[in-house]
C-alpha cells in the first residue's frame, strides 16, 4: 500500500551510498525487502501505479459539500448502517499518505474494510485534494470536512459520536495532526483519539533540521520531504516561520489534544520529529503512547507484513484503536 503510494510520488531515488552501508542499520527481518527497494532505486525502472478497481462490497462512495465555498469532497464509507443488533463501537477517519503530493484513498479500501470488521466500527476516508493542485489549507480542510460530516451523520451511520478517532499514515499522519489541532481550536467536533503512524510533522526535517546519515535513506528521503513540504506550503520549507496551522511540530501549544498513539521506525526520516512531538504531547498533559521500532524504515509494516516486528507494530496500533473506541465517555 504505502510502497505503491510513495513510488508513485517518485520517492524511490538513486542514492550514492553503498548497499552495505544502507542495510547495516536495518532490522534483520526487514533487510530482504530493503534490498529489493534499494535495487529498485538503482535500476531507475519507472513505476506505474495500478488503477483502482471496483469498490469492495460494504464500501459506499458519497460526495459531500465543501465548507465555506470549497469544492465537494468524495468520501468512502465502510461498514456503515444502523440495521444491526448492537451499535458499532465508534468511527475512524482514515487519512492516506503520499507525501502530500501522491496517493489515492481507493488504494486502502480493502485493508480498511478488514480493519473496520475487526474493530466493529465505521471507517471513512476522503479523496482529498493533493498539494500539487491545491496547497494548504485545501488538503487539511477536505479532511476536516470529512470529520465534521462523520460527526454530524453519526446517528445515521450507527455510531456514537463521542467515539470518533483519527488515523493517518505518513503525510496522512501529519494531516491527521493538523485536523486534530483544527478540531481543538474550532470546537465543533470532539476527537476521542488520534493514531499517527510515522507522521510527517515538521517541514524543517531535511532542510534546517538535519538527520544522521543512516536515517531516512529507504523509501522516504530528505529530498522527497523537501518536495512534499514545498508543495504543501507553496514555498521553500524550513524557514524561520510557517503559516499558522500548517506544520504540527511548530505549534507552540499542544495542550487539549486527544489521547495519542505515535509509531515510527528508528531509521525512518521522521523518527526524530515524531519522538519530539510525542515528548511535547506528554509535557502538555496529553496521554501519549510512543512506539519506536528498532531498525525499521518508512512503511515497513506494509512492505514486510510477515516480519515479527511488523506484526507487533500492527497489533499495538490496532490495540490502541480498540481501547479508544471502547473507552467510556461522559
Amino acid at each position: 500500500m504505502i510502497l505503491r503510494i510513495l513510488a508513485a510520488a517518485g520517492a524511490l531515488l538513486l542514492t550514492a551510498a553503498s548497499p552495505d552501508s544502507l542495510l547495516a542499520p536495518v532490522n534483520p527481518e526487514l533487510r530482504p525487502m530493503a534490498q529489493v527497494i534499494l535495487d529498485a532505486q538503482r535500476s531507475g525502472t519507472p513505476f506505474v501505479p495500478p488503477r483502482p478497481g471496483p469498490l469492495p462490497d460494504g464500501v459506499q462512495e458519497r460526495q459531500i459539500a465543501g465548507r465555506n465555498g470549497q469544492p465537494p469532497v468524495t468520501l468512502y464509507v465502510i461498514n456503515a448502517g444502523t440495521d444491526r443488533a448492537a451499535p458499532l463501537r465508534g468511527a475512524i477517519l482514515f487519512i492516506h499518505g503520499g507525501g502530500f503530493i501522491g496517493g489515492d484513498a481507493r488504494e486502502n479500501l480493502a485493508a480498511l474494510k478488514s480493519l473496520a470488521a475487526r474493530l466493529d466500527c465505521v471507517i471513512v476516508s476522503a479523496q482529498y485534494r493533493l498539494a500539487t493542485a491545491a496547497p494548504f489549507p485545501a488538503p487539511m480542510e477536505d479532511n476536516y470536512t470529512a470529520l465534521k460530516w462523520l460527526h454530524d451523520e453519526a446517528a445515521t451511520l450507527g455510531v456514537d459520536r463521542r467515539h470518533i478517532a483519527l488515523l493517518g499514515e505518513s503525510a496522512g499522519g501529519g494531516l491527521a495532526a493538523m485536523v486534530s489541532l483544527a478540531a481543538r481550536d474550532r470546537r465543533e467536533v470532539p476527537v476521542a483519539f488520534q493514531a499517527l503512524v510515522y507522521p510527517m510533522l515538521d517541514d524543517r526535517t531535511g532542510t534546517s533540521r538535519t538527520v544522521p546519515p543512516h536515517i531516512g535513506q529507504i523509501i522516504w528521503t530528505a529530498n522527497q520531504n523537501r518536495k512534499g513540504w514545498s508543495a504543501m506550503l507553496g514555498r521553500k520549507p524550513g524557514g524561520a516561520h510557517a503559516p499558522a496551522g500548517t506544520v504540527p511540530a511548530r505549534v507552540a501549544d499542544l495542550g487539549g489534544l486527544p489521547p495519542t498513539f505515535i509509531g515510527v521506525g528508528s531509521i525512518d526520516l521522521f523518527a526524530d520529529e515524531d519522538i519530539d512531538f510525542a515528548r511535547r504531547l506528554v509535557n502538555a498533559g496529553v496521554p501519549t503512547e510512543l512506539l519506536v521500532v528498532p531498525g525499521a524504515y518508512h512503511g515497513f509494516q506494509f512492505i514486510a507484513p510477515r516480519a515479527q516486528v511488523s506484526r507487533q507494530f500492527s497489533t499495538a496500533l490496532e490495540a490502541a484503536l480498540a481501547r479508544a473506541l471502547a473507552s467510556e465517555k461522559k
